[in-house]
């Protein structure tokens, strides 16, 4: 019985401690100088499913002014 227990709790904390040594690898500071990489748009995450039904609203509420389109004057009826 307590060679399992020690064998599980071996294993534990070497999860636990791969675990920690992960999650710091991902920790970094960014220098002024590679903001502006970082900033650019590609390399921005993408917008996902949202994306088309956010235009869509978007295009019909703004749809007198141009929206992101066009200038025209309606309701913003499809």
């Amino acid at each position: 019985m307590d060679v399992d227990l020690r064998a599980l709790t071996v294993k534990l904390v070497t999860s636990l401690c791969v675990v920690c040594l992960l999650s710091l690898a991902a920790c970094e500071t960014v220098q002024p100088w590679e903001r502006g990489t970082l900033a650019k748009p590609e390399m921005q995450l993408s917008e996902g499913l949202d994306s088309p039904l956010y235009h869509q609203v978007y295009d019909s509420k703004e749809a007198s002014s141009g929206g992101s389109g066009a200038a025209g004057a309606g309701c913003g009826c499809n």
